[in-house]
């Protein structure tokens, strides 16, 4: 089994249904284990920033899938919740991104592993370290606390705590 980490952002529509339902597809999915779950961060948007802000999470899944179905996994439920390209960094509906793949290196024409941006990116970091804070960068072997410590947290703001995956797909709120 390998150890996958996806990040997940919503800024449209209702936002923590939307990641209640992307949650709720992949523990759905054949060869797909949701381990656990971060909190839900409330986040400013980067890149295009005149958009309203975003819902982050992270999923730490366990699956028999190889990255590139993996990828694909993540890109069909993206596209059953109406996810549309129109802008770069724009607002969407959903998104999933691999950011980690166990601790492989992967650069294909269509999938880089560990996400090339997420050292950049407190929106991720801080979720993805709320998960397992020991993890290190795959492709530089730094530690991925002392890259959010020099990222800062700024604009990256805990929204809702989630106690488990059953909670959070099956919860009213």
């Amino acid at each position: 089994m390998n150890d996958v980490y996806i990040s997940l952002g919503s800024n449209i529509g209702d936002r923590l249904q939307t990641l209640q339902h992307a949650v709720k597809l992949l523990t759905e999915q054949n060869e797909v284990e949701v381990v656990k779950l971060s909190s839900i961060y409330e986040t400013d948007p980067v890149g295009f920033t005149d958009q309203d802000a975003f819902l982050n999470m992270v999923a730490h899944i366990r699956t028999a899938l190889a990255p590139e179905k993996t990828l694909k996994m993540c890109q069909a439920i993206e596209n059953e919740l109406k996810r549309v390209r129109v802008i770069r960094w724009g607002p969407r509906t959903i998104d999933l991104d691999i950011l980690l793949y166990n601790h492989d290196n992967i650069e294909t024409e269509t999938l880089t592993v560990p996400h090339p941006r997420m050292h950049e990116r407190a929106f991720v970091l801080v979720p993805l370290l709320e998960i397992d804070p020991k993890l290190i960068d795959p492709k530089t072997n730094a530690a991925l606390q002392t890259v959010l410590s020099s990222v800062g947290k700024e604009g990256v703001r805990q929204w809702k705590t989630i106690a488990g995956v059953g909670e959070f797909v099956h919860s009213e709120n």
